[in-house]
């Protein structure tokens, strides 16, 4: 059975992006016991990211690599932002080791949508967040293998996610 509209895929794979120094650093790895997943044509994942994998049968290796554009979009300078400080502040303080480059700090913008922001740098008074996703600006290589690829039940195309396996589970 191969790869088409609305089948259930499952796959193993390694993502690797290039880093400044151009040497490839793993950053996620799907394997057989923790695969990934997905409707195919209702994954949310990149549009290239499936149309790389389309016709492709079970036990099928795969090895392609999406540009910046196509997998988390190009990094934007507007979602770097200088903070105050007391922005952080829990009861007066700001929690030891919570402002350390590189840490993710879950945020609120002012619609009240949650975000994830990373720590590029802290000063005196005030803390630059990083907004952009981790992998903005990065181009994604992945090689991996076609697990499994089999009908999606009515249900899983109503709720559009897989259900068993692997899937979202309801409660």
């Amino acid at each position: 059975m191969k790869i088409e509209k609305n089948k259930v895929v499952t796959l193993s794979y390694e993502l690797r992006i290039q880093n400044e120094n151009g040497e490839q650093s793993l950053v996620e790895i799907a394997n057989e016991e923790n695969p990934m997943v997905f409707i195919y044509g209702m994954s949310g994942l990149p549009d290239q990211f499936e149309e790389n994998l389309d016709g492709l049968n079970a036990g099928d290796g795969f090895d392609f690599k999406l540009e910046a554009e196509a997998g988390y979009g190009d990094f934007d300078e507007n979602a770097v932002v200088e903070l105050p400080k007391s922005v952080f502040e829990i009861e007066g303080n700001v929690p030891d080791n919570m402002l350390e480059v590189g840490n993710f700090i879950p945020m609120a913008d002012s619609e009240g949508n949650q975000l994830q922001g990373r720590v590029a740098k802290v000063g005196d008074s005030t803390v630059t967040m990083d907004f952009n996703h981790p992998l903005a600006g990065k181009e994604l290589n992945f090689k991996g293998k076609v697990e499994k690829v089999r009908e999606a039940t009515k249900d899983e195309l109503d709720h559009g996610h897989v259900h068993g396996e692997g899937g979202v589970h309801h409660h």
